[in-house]
């Protein structure tokens, strides 16, 4: 059995990490592009742009909802889904922080 030591890594790592897995498949980064260029969206607009059943995406909505990038709010019986601007945009300035970070001088290989 492997043993997880995400609690030897700081918040923000463990936080980066999990927000990483989260667009960690295609269909979950085409779902947050649709998001961002609809404004939001009914999992049955999701649906019918894309290969995947209404199943498939409702779960990758809700590995995405968890993950805090999206949030969903219910309409009757439809779930009404958008970016979470906030958690967004704290992932994109962790990723931009990496960026800032890097120096290469030269090739290292």
């Amino acid at each position: 059995m492997a043993i997880n030591k995400s609690y030897e890594f700081s918040e923000q790592e463990n936080q980066v990490a999990a927000w990483a897995k989260a667009i960690a498949h295609p269909a979950r980064v085409a779902i947050l592009k649709l998001l961002i260029q609809k404004n939001s969206c009914i999992c049955g607009d999701i649906v019918a742009e894309l290969p995947l059943s209404q199943s498939t995406v409702s779960q990758h909505l809700k590995e995405l909802k968890e993950a805090g990038l999206i949030k969903g709010t219910i309409d009757g019986p439809k779930v009404c889904y958008c970016i979470n601007p906030e958690t967004f945009n704290q992932f994109a300035q962790a990723l931009l922080g990496f960026s800032n970070e890097i120096q290469i001088k030269q090739s290292c290989c």
